[in-house]
């Protein structure tokens, strides 16, 4: 949810990396072949109407707005930013299926049964850090069941994060005006695991965990009240709490957290659980962008601790959207661009954030409406078929091949094909050494014709624009 600077240190300068092998020496690769759009503060009902849509166009996981009981803001209404709010949401006031702007339990489990018959996982977006700011909408189920209002947040709870590189302040502080809950409290985990296995029940097969890094780690300091810093053993199923675990195997989930990246973050211990963000990743990409030059930044190091097969990447999220607007500047033609980059290569599982209906690079907030389904980028050409591409070239190794000025790049997968991506503002032709054999190609989006001859392809490509060949 709070949004930090983003970090561009990443110094390797490459136009070209990965292995050239002959089909005669290839073997399958690991390769990570999900793709996420997350449908961002559409309604449960929203979202099934458009299910075969979303399957269509190539995605295999949709991800949820948060789905629990959520505050009600002081103007009500349903607008993204108004007469409601698109963060009332990420404000719990307890931890049961179904709030007023998403829709009810029912509207969720149908949602869930609709996304089964189309092949499409639904995650959900999950919160235990935190309430509500307005503590008195806290619902007094909430407050029994962890013994108390006083047994519901940590003793250092209500006291802002001053320094958020300091790990006890960052486990154990008040972010943002948000009260930061005792998760390591027996009685809210119980409570907790409770709204996770009904979750799972109604169809969810898996969570992103916001703000995960504000959750302690075993080798975190503790808070007064928390004895053990065992939230993620419990939460992610490696024990028990009580009578109760989670309800099925980890390993049959999609699970990732929120661990946005700056100093003194505990990358590598957070991914001994799960997947993490490459928060930083993808402030690289939109630098790219922003510069229209793959040599602007070192496209190939993922700037993370952890292996890119356990990364969640994306060219923006909700929160570098709407956080002072920081990639809602990017026009969505550059968003597809950087898209069609993350997708095509052979780590990361890419998030497609889905912006809101209506809106521009003037007009942010668009139709302004929650509930309502976001624009119709998610199933542009160019996206469909980067989407496409992906799952054709499983278990294909990469290669990154710039061109001599930065403005193109392939994503070639082993011989197999490629993506080639132009952020050049003109016509180009050109010319760029490849792994596919020689020959004639004709791209899988606008029927551009290209010609690969001794390892090398040419044609001419148009302003702004990406193609797949394979």
């Amino acid at each position: 949810m709070k949004k930090f600077n983003l970090l561009f240190a990443c110094l390797l300068s490459l136009s070209l990396i990965g292995c050239k092998q002959s089909p005669a020496e290839e073997i399958p690769a690991e390769t990570n072949d999900e793709i996420i759009l997350h449908a961002w503060c559409w309604s449960f009902n929203t979202i099934k109407e458009n299910l075969p849509d979303i399957a269509k166009a190539g995605f295999t996981i949709v991800q949820t707005s948060p789905a629990n009981q959520c505050v009600v803001g002081e103007d009500g209404g349903l607008q993204l930013m108004g007469k409601g709010k698109w963060y009332y949401h990420y404000q719990p006031t307890d931890w049961v299926i179904g709030n007023y702007q998403l829709g009810s339990r029912e509207d969720f489990i149908d949602m869930c049964n609709e996304a089964k018959k189309c092949g499409i996982r639904i995650i959900v977006d999950v919160l235990p850090n935190h309430t509500a700011i307005d503590r008195s909408q806290i619902s007094t189920r909430l407050d029994s069941a962890v013994g108390g209002r006083e047994n519901l947040f940590h003793a250092n709870g209500l006291n802002p994060i001053v320094d958020y590189n300091d790990r006890y302040q960052c486990t154990t502080g008040e972010m943002g005006g948000l009260p930061d809950v005792n998760t390591e409290n027996p009685d809210f985990q119980y409570y907790y695991m409770q709204y996770v296995n009904d979750l799972l029940a109604c169809g969810v097969r898996g969570f992103r965990y916001d703000t995960a890094k504000h959750i302690g780690l075993p080798s975190d300091p503790k808070d007064e009240k928390s004895p053990e810093n065992d939230f993620w053993d419990v939460a992610l199923g490696r024990k028990p709490i009580k009578d109760i675990s989670l309800a099925l195997p980890y390993d049959s989930l999609f699970v990732y957290g929120e661990v946005l990246q700056d100093k003194n973050v505990k990358e590598e211990e957070y991914g001994e659980y799960m997947k993490l963000t490459a928060s930083n990743y993808g402030g690289l990409i939109r630098n790219v962008l922003h510069k229209h030059n793959f040599k602007a930044d070192s496209i190939s190091n993922w700037c993370h601790k952890v292996a890119p097969k356990d990364l969640v990447t994306w060219v923006e999220s909700h929160d570098t959207y709407c956080n002072q607007n920081e990639s809602a500047c990017l026009s969505d033609t550059l968003i597809h661009l950087g898209w069609v980059f993350l997708v095509s290569r052979q780590y990361g599982t890419p998030l497609f954030y889905s912006r809101p209906a209506g809106s521009t690079r003037q007009n942010y907030w668009g139709d302004n409406l929650i509930g309502a389904r976001g624009n119709d980028e998610f199933k542009c050409k160019e996206v469909v078929a980067a989407n496409m591409f992906r799952h054709a070239m499983q278990g294909k190794a990469e290669q990154l091949i710039v061109s001599d000025n930065g403005a193109q790049v392939c994503v070639a997968r082993s011989n197999a094909g490629l993506a080639l991506i132009n952020l050049a503002e003109n016509a180009e032709n050109i010319k760029i050494a490849v792994p596919l054999a020689d020959g004639n190609y004709t791209d899988k989006v606008y029927g551009n014709k290209f010609t690969v001859a001794d390892g090398t392809l040419t044609g001419e490509v148009q302003p702004l624009t990406s193609y797949i060949i394979y």
